[in-house]
């Protein structure tokens, strides 16, 4: 058994050519005899037909490969920004990633979206720059790019020879070499002050041995960034990275014999429909028919595990820290599930935006509605982040989506798996709602209240990207565990539709004041009188309708400048600062994300084709002009009478 186990991310902007070195590592290992090509759609990690088709990854593959003592579980994950919710799940699991930079598109929006992520979390990572091989490759402009616009720790650990032709080769500096040396110490030095120190007294007394320890150590620490190229379609370069992973990238294995922490990063369905739960252990060993807790208070017995082994996921009696298993049995089991005890690293708080847009999902066969919310149910066990949205009275479901791309896979999936044919409605923005100021509301059991309950709330404003908390100022036992638990839970949901009919964030609801018989009151009184108070309380407090917004980077000549400013005011626009970049300039802003796309489209006749867009989510602005509403699917707890009402039909 190897020796070593790392848990290895391949991330990249779309097209940079991740899936095309996932390939050539796993022929590198001897897993593949023959290299698959994502033009042709025979790759190893793209399985889905979708994929195939478009050549692009939609979904995370796992494949596992040894590379001298050590284990590779390697997780290519998609590099299309309407999939980044794919990536965001991996993420937690990663010990070390590499992130794939095109030599001749350079760094673009993903790139730069991927690695502040992987900076914040702490994850250490390499950058290979792939296709030196095509024309118009250039290793010096992109290294400047990742410069600049990623992170000034990097560091080149070699140079190209005849870039842009398809000899084109890479050269690994040795550590001998002055000019290598030198910027080595600069780059490390600025993270070691005795180090430093000894180089400025001596530096003859700093060995090329004490220098290179340096660097696994500071790569290990997320501190400094190396540097490799080459082609992952000729296999230049590709050793070198293969020694770097081995060498720079640390393994996390964990304690086998502690007690079981792990988690969920994706969640599947076999041939027969059964589910999958694929789990990144950190501590502890599963086995076979042992019963395990995960999530919120919930357990199940694991029927069968499969474990990552040259290629393909094959049944393994247990799976033991450090190692990514295959569940099966665990029917309730949902992505970010905790597996055995909370480990820190499977509660790491969101690193990307959520989706910004909406569209509903409607059967051509209106006699479909059923089996519609069903697939889509099994979708959304998938990926959560689509967000089903069921409008009973209109009989509709409603999805969040990241771009239109998403449609194309829904509508392919439901068809390839479900046999359902699907239209869509138009694509619309997903606004937040936030809270003005602080409201209160109380309902007693009594005259007025028909349920036996009583129930105080108050909400307040809470700090930006806090989310919606609930919170209680009440004794923990003035109530049964099951009261508290059902305000909690309809308290969190109910703050799905706020006074506007969108998503409220950013708040602290608290609990003021509870009562109960002792004889009549059941959880679902407190469940049903709860969002009356909730609704009346956030009245009181006001809210704003809060809309996405993105910051933008424009490249464009000097002469289109007079073009695109009225353009950019006319899309509501706020430009920052313009400053010269050789023969172009750069104009920063932000831009409401619901004219992102018209931007797109008026780019290329603004500046003559030569306007290059870069966009990234920036957080929410309050609407100008007219207030969006978003229709309501909760039975209106705003409107008393009408909310009473469905319930007496209900019952």
């Amino acid at each position: 058994m190897s020796a070593r186990t790392i848990n290895l991310g391949i991330l990249a902007h779309v097209d940079a050519g991740k899936t095309s070195l996932t390939e050539r590592l796993l022929h590198a290992a001897g897993v593949i005899d023959r290299l698959g090509r994502v033009d042709d759609g025979d790759t190893q990690t793209d399985s889905l037909a979708l994929e195939r088709q478009r050549g692009i990854t939609i979904k995370s593959a796992v494949v596992s490969f040894a590379l001298g003592d050590t284990t590779v579980n390697l997780i290519d994950t998609p590099g299309h920004p309407d999939f980044i919710a794919e990536v965001e799940r991996v993420l937690c699991v990663l010990d070390g990633a590499v992130l794939v930079v095109s030599a001749v598109e350079g760094v673009q929006a993903q790139t730069r979206v991927l690695l502040r992520a992987l900076r914040r979390l702490g994850i250490p990572t390499l950058i290979f720059v792939n296709k030196v091989d095509r024309r118009g490759a250039s290793l010096d402009r992109v290294l400047r790019q990742i410069t600049e616009r990623l992170s000034p720790s990097v560091l080149a650990m070699g140079s190209a020879e005849r870039a842009g032709g398809h000899d084109a080769g890479y050269v690994p500096w040795a550590a001998t070499d002055p000019g290598f040396r030198t910027r080595l110490v600069d780059l490390l030095a600025g993270h070691d002050d005795t180090l430093l120190a000894d180089y400025v007294t001596d530096p003859d007394s700093v060995s090329g041995q004490r220098l290179r320890a340096a660097l696994v150590s500071q790569t290990r620490q997320a501190l400094v960034h190396p540097v490799y190229a080459g082609s992952a379609v000729t296999g230049a370069g590709v050793d070198a990275l293969i020694e770097g992973i081995r060498e720079l990238l640390p393994a996390d294995p964990g304690d086998p014999h502690a007690p079981t922490a792990g988690t969920v990063f994706k969640v599947d369905r076999g041939p027969a429909g059964e589910k999958l739960a694929y789990v990144r252990l950190f501590a502890g060993t599963i086995r076979v028919r042992e019963r395990l807790d995960f999530g919120r208070d919930r357990q199940g017995k694991v029927t069968g595990i499969s474990v990552f082994d040259q290629g393909a996921a094959v049944p393994a009696d247990s799976v033991r820290a450090g190692r990514i298993g295959l569940l099966r049995g665990l029917d309730e089991i949902r992505i970010g599930d905790p597996v055995g005890r909370p480990h820190p690293r499977s509660a790491s708080r969101p690193q990307f935006a959520p989706p910004t847009l909406e569209t509903v999902v409607l059967p051509s066969d209106p006699r479909d509605r059923g089996a519609l919310h069903q697939a889509l149910t099994r979708l959304a066990e998938a990926d959560p982040l689509i967000n089903l949205r069921r409008d009973e009275t209109r009989q509709e479901i409603a999805v969040s989506l990241y771009g239109e791309v998403q449609k194309e896979v829904i509508e392919a999936t439901l068809a390839a798996e479900s046999g359902l044919a699907v239209e869509f409605r138009e694509t619309t923005t997903l606004c937040l709602e936030g809270v003005r100021g602080t409201g209160s509301a109380l309902e007693v059991m009594g005259a007025g209240n028909p349920f036996f309950a009583t129930v105080g709330l108050r909400v307040d404003p809470g700090p930006p990207g806090s989310g919606p908390r609930f919170g209680y100022e009440t004794e923990l036992g003035a109530l049964p565990l099951a009261f508290f638990t059902a305000i909690e839970d309809t308290v969190l949901t109910t703050l799905g539709q706020g006074l506007h009919g969108w998503p409220v964030t950013d708040c602290l609801v608290t609990l003021t004041q509870s009562g109960f018989s002792s004889v009549h009151s059941t959880a679902g009184d407190f469940r049903s009188l709860t969002p009356l108070v909730l609704m009346a309380a956030l009245r009181q407090a006001g809210t704003e309708v809060l809309e996405p917004l993105h910051r933008f980077e424009l490249d464009l000549p000097a002469d289109a400048l007079t073009a695109v400013r009225p353009a950019l005011a006319r899309l509501d626009a706020v430009p920052g600062e313009t400053t010269p970049h050789g023969a172009t300039y750069r104009l920063a802003g932000e831009l409401p994300a619901a004219n992102v796309h018209a931007l797109q489209r008026q780019l290329p006749g603004l500046t003559h084709g030569e306007g290059v867009l870069d966009c990234a989510f920036a957080g929410h602005r309050p609407v100008r002009g007219r207030i969006p509403e978003r229709p309501r699917t909760d039975h209106n707890p705003l409107d008393r009478k009408e909310y009473l009402l469905h319930l007496r039909r209900r019952v």
